[in-house]
């Protein structure tokens, strides 16, 4: 059986979080990695039949009521997530930004739209960058929430990034980020 990166999210979120429902991981990623892996969250109901076919998870499902469908990692599945988790990443980060390809199309647009584009994005970081720094304030001191946090601290490096760059192209102001870039390369 050919595991996608959904199937080892699904045994992850499991084995971060314990026995779950298709429901608790919905809620489970949409607080935690949904805000940087997108993708469709119907697979997440999906997905853990399929991985409980495979023998990766074990299915308990109520007996009355709403006959709800509970997960949990099977040993094989543990092995499977440490393996991957243990294996070299030699894809190359990917982003999928569609303010990034409306900027790439900029020149078949109206030539105020770059201005709006920017003005827009800068609003959705600096708002982003919030969320993050309310979850650092909220849960970065927990001992449960620290390995957790290192992911988040990638994440503002990022939403800060992301804002220096909009923040110049609004203030037509290239030429200094490209001056601060050089200043920070070790290469000289």
């Amino acid at each position: 059986m050919r595991l996608s990166t959904t199937s080892y999210l699904v045994m992850g979120m499991i084995a971060l979080r314990g026995p779950s429902t298709p429901y608790d991981l919905k809620r489970a990623v949409s607080r935690s990695v949904g805000y940087f892996w997108h993708f469709p969250h119907a697979q997440l109901y999906s997905e853990p039949e399929r991985l409980a076919h495979a023998g990766l998870l074990a299915l308990n499902t109520e007996d009355r009521g709403r006959r709800r469908k509970t997960y949990s990692l099977t040993s094989e599945g543990r092995s499977a997530l440490r393996e991957w988790l243990a294996a070299p990443t030699p894809e190359h980060f990917e982003m999928r930004d569609v303010a990034e390809l409306k900027l790439f199309f900029n020149e078949a647009g109206s030539p105020d739209d770059v201005g709006k584009l920017a003005r827009e994005q800068i609003r959705q970081h600096e708002s982003r960058i919030a969320d993050y720094e309310d979850m650092v304030a909220r849960h970065g001191r927990e001992d449960w929430a620290e390995p957790r946090m290192i992911t988040l601290e990638l994440g503002l490096e990022m939403e800060h990034a992301a804002l220096r760059f909009w923040t110049a192209l609004a203030g037509d102001d290239l030429d200094r980020l490209r001056r601060e870039r050089a200043e920070r390369d070790p290469r000289g």
